[in-house]
């Protein structure tokens, strides 16, 4: 297994959420948020992309989406790996006497695999309900 830094590409992005089953977007808004992303990481069997993950954000607060592994790679240590790889960004980004935020909204039944990352569910004492709204046109 090899992992690779910020080499997503639309293709490998298209085919890891078919394989998962989420609907895509356009391509013109997925070639424009891959230009945009912080930071990105693949993982690479056999020369096939079996995993990625992307960050978003601004510095402060960073997002972590698009977290996929192909499910007959799945419960091998590769979603972990590329949270880790991410975090360790996140980590190095971060100034002496700086504070960042890293925040991500997980799929239904996969909130224990990010628990045991150090994400902590919301809401709690300090945060209310995530909330998100989607546009479709």
């Amino acid at each position: 297994m090899e992992y690779k830094e910020n080499m997503l590409c639309y293709e490998d992005y298209y085919r890891l959420r078919e394989s998962v089953n989420w609907l895509n977007f356009s391509e013109q808004q997925t070639q424009k948020a891959l230009n945009s992303s912080l930071y990105t990481v693949i993982a690479v069997e056999n020369n096939q992309t079996i995993g990625m993950g992307r960050l978003i954000g601004d510095g402060l607060y960073y997002m972590i989406v698009d977290i996929i592994v192909h499910p007959a790679y799945q419960k091998n240590g590769v979603g972990s790996q590329i949270i880790n790889m991410i975090i360790k960004y996140v980590d190095d980004e971060t100034p002496i006497n700086g504070r960042s935020s890293i925040q991500l909204i997980a799929e239904k039944g996969k909130e224990t695999f990010y628990q045991k990352m150090g994400f902590k569910l919301i809401p709690h004492d300090f945060c209310g309900s995530g909330m998100r709204k989607v546009i479709h046109k």
